[in-house]
């Protein structure tokens, strides 16, 4: 009806509201506190029953969300500051929901393995100053375990805390630039970027800006907090150095665009999504590239439509790779672009030029920095365990020999850049003096392990306890000539990411002699550097004490029967069944 209401219209409406509140009770409390029974626009009617439509969290009625969504709902994790003072008044251990929303704070409650916290930082891109590792020094000293353990996310965690050092430890943080907002449970976790970010003259961009820019706006955004489930972000620029960026779930991967393919030449990032290796899938392409500094801006959209979508009834099928599982890739990016002001860009993978694969293990051992006469040197940081003396004596090698800044990787271990040529010598005796080093080629430095059953209650297994003594014990069996992971992980959860290792093992209990013992399934020929496989299942269920006896055989029978000093562990075992495997390496 596009003509306007008659004069005899209006008032005959006007008479037919009054009617209707007249037939309705009104009441209503005016700006000044009076009560009018006067109905008016934008006053809302008191004597009104309640309405019965059902409260939603994005759609989903409050009826159907799992427990932890309705804990979500009850109280923001951010907003328990008052719950944490009074805790740590009592020494008072959390419940089930406090220790959940504790978790937005990075304090994990690690119950019944130990009746104590563990904190986990958010050090974007994996870089901190060495006072900064000395202030972590100090609370580890002061209010934990004396130790801290560098994570698979370019992370640290101390262990060991009890509640009455929480606030302690909290303001400590602050105090030296640090945080751990956000680091646990259902948040975006600790952005990553290569650890040769800015210094590796094969790059093609430095990511620690973007990195820490969008750390930064993820602070700054209470909307990004308490979403379906946890987020991982990883940003790569095409060096010698990873982040296993397709395990995540959004990575982003530096190309170099040329001449003719309908856009400006240059770098842009290519968009991943849906990694999550426990899952058994790498990322996915979505056909997208972007310029970099969008990437801030679009990592914020995924999050967002993410968010609003997610699945919040069901946690194992909350991840972002249910959702696209659901949508497809294309219309999910299609709410994506909704959200962003600028168009995106599809390009085929084929006309980008890929970075260069990066090298295996060039986190560890001596190179040559972008910089003239600077070097960085990796060391080998065992499983990530690092003794409070250690992290000091660290944090002083940065300061005299360095730049006073360090970066952890994603392999639990850490660099010190910045080295001229005439120290190098000296930062390598002195790695060695504290009980690290550097070489690549050693089982040792390709040990990754999950924390395990000492601090874990999902863990079947004591993974770092028992990676150094397999480590140890290879060590003086087999002599390799290019480098090896393995990585032990105490459950399905797969912190420790057990199908991309060269070997996967995942912790189990099985029977033996009437009694459980701790065991593991043993995958070979996983691979996310230069390429992507899956390890395979090769043997099922084999106690620990047999492993070692059994890794030996593995890696001797891979060293006697490759196909040449090039083959690698992963392209051998891929050329054999599991039937064959199987046979190959048994008595």
């Amino acid at each position: 009806m596009d003509q306007p209401f008659s004069p005899e219209q209006k008032e005959y409406l006007q008479g037919y509201f009054a009617g209707l509140a007249f037939r309705r009770p009104f009441a209503g409390q005016l700006p000044n506190g009076l009560i009018t029974s006067q109905a008016a626009p934008g006053l809302p009617n008191l004597a009104e029953p309640p309405s019965e439509e059902e409260q939603t969290v994005f759609g989903t009625p409050v009826s159907d969300l799992c427990e932890q969504e309705v804990w979500k709902l009850e109280r923001n994790g951010l907003d328990v500051w008052d719950e944490l003072i009074s805790h740590a008044a009592e020494n008072k251990l959390p419940d089930k929901k406090h220790t959940f929303w504790f978790r937005f704070h990075g304090l994990f409650y690690v119950g019944p393995t130990q009746d104590s916290f563990m904190l986990r930082l958010r050090i974007p891109a994996g870089e901190l100053t060495a006072a900064q590792l000395r202030g972590l020094a100090d609370v580890a000293d002061d209010w934990g375990g004396g130790y801290a353990h560098v994570t698979t996310r370019a992370n640290l965690q101390i262990r060991e805390i009890a509640p009455k050092n929480l606030i302690k430890v909290l303001t400590k943080l602050q105090e030296i630039g640090l945080t751990s907002r956000g680091s646990g449970v259902d948040n975006i976790r600790n952005i990553t970027a290569p650890a040769t970010a800015g210094i590796d003259p094969t790059e093609l961009i430095d990511t620690r800006p973007l990195a820490k820019g969008l750390h930064y706006y993820i602070l700054n955004n209470r909307d990004l907090y308490g979403i379906p489930r946890k987020f991982n972000i990883a940003f790569e620029g095409g060096g010698a150095i990873g982040t296993v960026a397709d395990t995540n779930d959004i990575g982003f991967i530096a190309v170099r665009v040329p001449e003719g393919k309908g856009v400006d030449p240059g770098v842009y990032f290519r968009v991943q999504l849906a990694g999550i290796t426990g899952h058994e899938q790498f990322a996915r392409d979505t056909g997208h590239i972007i310029r970099p500094h969008d990437s801030v801006a679009v990592a914020a959209a995924i999050v967002r439509v993410f968010n609003e979508h997610g699945d919040r009834t069901n946690r194992k099928k909350a991840r972002l790779k249910y959702l696209i599982d659901k949508w497809g890739t294309g219309r999910f990016m299609e709410e994506v672009e909704k959200k962003l002001a600028f168009p995106l860009v599809r390009l085929p993978l084929q006309d980008c030029v890929p970075p260069q694969p990066p090298m295996p293990h060039a986190h560890l051992g001596v190179y040559k920095q972008k910089q003239p006469g600077l070097n960085y040197i990796g060391a080998v940081i065992t499983v990530g365990m690092m003794k409070t003396r250690q992290m000091r004596r660290l944090a002083d090698i940065a300061d005299n020999y360095g730049s006073g800044t360090l970066r952890l990787t994603v392999w639990q271990n850490l660099l010190i850049p910045d080295v001229p040529d005439g120290f190098v010598e000296t930062v390598k005796r002195n790695l060695v003096k504290m009980g690290f080093h550097y070489e690549a080629n050693t089982i040792m430095g390709g040990l990754v392990a999950c924390t395990g059953n000492t601090g874990c209650r999902w863990s079947s297994t004591n993974t770092k306890g028992q990676a150094v003594e397999l480590g140890r014990y290879l060590e003086k069996k087999v002599k390799l000539d290019q480098p090896i992971n393995i990585h032990l992980t105490g459950c399905p959860n797969s912190c420790a990411q057990h199908y991309i290792g060269d070997i996967g093992l995942l912790g189990a209990k099985v029977s033996l002699s009437g009694e459980q013992v701790e065991a593991y399934h043993i995958l070979l020929g996983g691979k996310c550097v230069g390429g992507q496989a899956l390890g395979r299942e090769v043997f099922h269920g084999i106690p620990f004490s047999q492993i070692p006896a059994l890794l030996e055989r593995v890696l001797k029978t891979y060293l006697n029967r490759r196909k040449g000093r090039q083959e690698t562990f992963v392209q051998f075992t891929a050329r054999h069944s599991v039937k064959e495997l199987q046979e190959m390496f048994s008595d």
